[in-house]
């Protein structure tokens, strides 16, 4: 975790240079009026604190947010057959792996799914469905419970707040320096923002913002393909397999809440360039991937 933060912080800081010198070279070399240094330094601010704040907000209530959006029912106190085997084969691959044992709760869908979700590797939760417990064997339910620890195990959470904090401060500041600078080109460089400036911003946070999600989605697709190869080793490669092909036969119809569907094992389905928002790659291409991957390998991205 201490890693992580330092990750955070030093990101935050080469963020921050980076656009400083971006508009020192703006202001400086082009000629480019963006305002008084007390502009650019409240933009900055403003910008870190919108673009990071919301991120991390959300990673810290991701818990108690995936409960109250799913009705997942924590299991404190197994009360049968079916939720003690849950906690037992949670624990057990939590030991492996190398981190606190999380929450495990059952939620009810039909759908064949499971998320993992939480603000750190050592206060997350794991969650099934109940169709996924009607749907799978122990064996493809062991699989998948692997793949969520393993998601655990990465960080991934704490990583894609990080990456969104990054993406969302840099939508911010840049809409509005492009923004200032059609604005004062249409404008004459005249140095108050007229109406157009505030529409130009509007437009360009949604241009920048889809570009953003683009980037969001590529890594959360790619850290799929890690986690499948967690549950490998965690389950063995043969249950994580036949784990995906039964996914497969219900694939594109999840139906997570929105702030946990990166985070759940089966996605949606999507062609052209739609595919690049989809936060979980094709079903085929993660079986062919996890074929084809060497476990070892598979041990040392999963957990490293």
């Amino acid at each position: 975790m201490f890693k992580r933060v330092a990750l955070f912080l030093a990101t935050n800081l080469a963020v921050l240079a980076l656009i400083s010198i971006v508009m020192s070279v703006l202001q400086g070399v082009f000629g480019i009026n963006l305002g008084g240094p007390g502009n650019m330094t409240g933009l900055l601010v403003f910008a870190t604190l919108f673009g990071f704040g919301g991120s991390f907000i959300s990673l810290m209530t991701s818990k108690w947010m995936a409960k109250r959006g799913t009705g997942a029912h924590v299991i404190e106190q197994p009360r049968n057959e079916a939720e003690q085997w849950l906690v037992a084969t949670v624990r057990r691959q939590a030991e492996a792996a190398g981190i606190k044992m999380p929450e495990v709760a059952i939620y009810d869908a039909p759908e064949i799914n499971a998320f993992a979700t939480g603000p750190s590797r050592n206060n997350a939760l794991v969650a099934v469905s109940t169709g996924l417990l009607r749907a799978m064997n122990r064996d493809e339910a062991e699989a998948v419970l692997g793949h969520e620890v393993s998601h655990v195990a990465n960080g991934d959470m704490v990583t894609m707040a990080l990456i969104q904090g990054v993406l969302n401060t840099f939508v911010i500041v840049l809409a509005r320096v492009v923004g200032r600078v059609i604005d004062g080109y249409l404008n004459g460089g005249r140095d108050t923002p007229g109406i157009g400036y505030y529409v130009i911003v509007f437009v360009l946070d949604m241009v920048f913002g889809l570009f953003a999600s683009m980037i969001a989605m590529w890594f959360s697709r790619h850290r799929e393909f890690r986690a499948d190869e967690g549950g490998a080793r965690l389950a063995g490669r043969d249950k994580m397999v036949a784990a995906l092909e039964r996914l497969s036969q219900t694939y594109g119809e999840s139906i997570l809440p929105k702030q946990v569907a990166a985070f759940g094992i089966s996605g949606g389905v999507a062609h052209g360039l739609r595919r690049l928002l989809m936060s979980h790659p094709p079903l085929a291409e993660r079986i062919e991937s996890l074929r084809n991957a060497p476990l070892e390998a598979a041990r040392e991205r999963s957990l490293g």
